[in-house]
């Protein structure tokens, strides 16, 4: 099972970037979908993007189409999430883990704290 250690979070102001990184343990690491998720306070954890094992198919959830960009370096056991033009809306903590679909099949890292202030 891949274990998950995500980082790169912070506060931003609205329309602000950041960079998240997660780095996974295992050899066989491009075997697995990655996926992004996201828990704000009092709501259930959302699915946010996800990547094939290769990198070459993206699928992201309507929220984030067109502001986010998932991507992974296999060489270097790492996803990452560009999250530009960011909204109050997305502060929450930011999981990352493996998929099966847009569903969460792999263990939970400790997250990283987003905060978009307006």
């Amino acid at each position: 099972q891949v274990q998950v250690a995500e980082s790169g979070g912070g506060l931003v102001q609205a329309g602000g970037s950041l960079r998240l990184s997660c780095v996974a343990s295992g050899h066989t690491f491009s075997s697995y979908a990655m996926g992004w998720f996201r828990q704000a306070p009092g709501k259930e954890r959302e699915f946010v993007a996800r990547i094939s094992g290769s990198g070459g198919n993206t699928y992201y959830a309507d929220s984030v189409k067109g502001r986010f960009t998932i991507s992974r370096d296999n060489a270097k056991n790492t996803v990452y999430l560009q999250m530009n033009s960011l909204k109050p809306g997305d502060t929450a903590v930011y999981y990352c883990t493996s998929v099966v679909a847009a569903s969460p099949r792999g263990s939970w890292g400790q997250g990283t704290q987003v905060t978009v202030s307006s």
